[in-house]
């Protein structure tokens, strides 16, 4: 199969095309610079020049390949409304073959325990415009669409991932980790590997499904902080800061990470055959 993915030299993306080619996939890459190009050559994917502006581009690409992965973001401004627009472009491309779109867990808010891809919707305000953008990208497959939404949790992996950037680095240099309110609340984690290996069978799944990209592990955001605080080089260390205090550090993000959430894979593990091999994520997180 032929793939074209968007997002490709980012970190989810540079894990997932490693693991298209592991399955003799061939892949092709939005590049929209030549730094992302260079990096996109050297995973073995052949570059398309363009941004997610470019919806002709985008089109262009889809229509050529056997399959859709849309991997990027722009966080630059107008977000939600990029998003959509990318998305209706490379399903335009895509025609009948098979489109998978990123989501992610934080759309449903606390959970009241492990709850499944069918609980209800309560995003914090960072990722509210996803819930309208993937109602319509599951919406085309009542037209002859194969779309697939991955939700994935909380990535982390190769020291990589929004625990090394909000969590690990400010920890090395303040000398404790900061850790939202008590630490009782969960994290529900997917290592980027084996989230991967689910982008790629998520390529052969029914038309409108939707699969949370969760790894099996649920932890106490305590838990988690005490082994980043290895990886920060300041072992036991850990500032316990108010949600207002983490907000004003870390902006709305903030808000997601001190959500309560528990959420099972056993969706994607039984009708994909999903097999999570990283499911010690304290030992990882540990190592950085």
């Amino acid at each position: 199969m032929q793939v074209f993915i968007t997002g490709g030299s980012g970190y989810i993306g540079r894990s997932t095309i490693q693991a298209l080619i592991r399955h003799g996939d061939e892949v092709t890459a939005l590049a929209r610079s030549e730094h992302s190009a260079r990096t996109l050559t050297d995973l073995g994917a052949t570059p398309v020049a363009g941004a997610l502006g470019d919806t002709d581009v985008l089109r262009e690409a889809a229509r050529r390949a056997d399959g859709v992965i849309h991997l990027g973001v722009d966080y630059a401004g107008g977000t939600a409304e990029a998003d959509r627009a990318a998305a209706q472009a490379l399903q335009e491309g895509a025609g009948s073959g098979p489109y998978v779109h990123t989501g992610g867990v934080w759309v449903y808010g606390d959970t009241d325990g492990v709850v499944g891809e069918d609980a209800p919707h309560s995003p914090p305000r960072i990722t509210a415009w996803r819930l309208e953008n993937e109602k319509e990208v599951l919406a085309r497959a009542a037209t002859g669409g194969l779309p697939v939404v991955v939700m994935p949790g909380l990535v982390y992996g190769h020291s990589g991932g929004l625990t090394q950037a909000y969590f690990v680095e400010p920890g090395r240099a303040a000398g404790a980790v900061p850790c939202i309110g008590d630490g009782s609340n969960h994290w529900a984690l997917v290592h980027v590997d084996d989230l991967a290996e689910l982008y790629v069978l998520a390529l052969n799944a029914p038309a409108g499904s939707v699969y949370a990209g969760v790894g099996g592990e649920n932890l106490p955001l305590a838990d988690i902080t005490r082994a980043l605080s290895h990886a920060a080089g300041c072992p036991g260390k850990i500032e316990s800061v108010t949600l207002e205090e983490a907000v004003r550090r870390m902006g709305p993000l903030a808000e997601a990470f001190a959500l309560d959430q528990q959420l099972s894979g056993a969706r994607a593990r039984r009708e994909l055959g999903w097999k999570p091999s990283r499911l010690d994520a304290l030992a990882d997180l540990a190592q950085g």
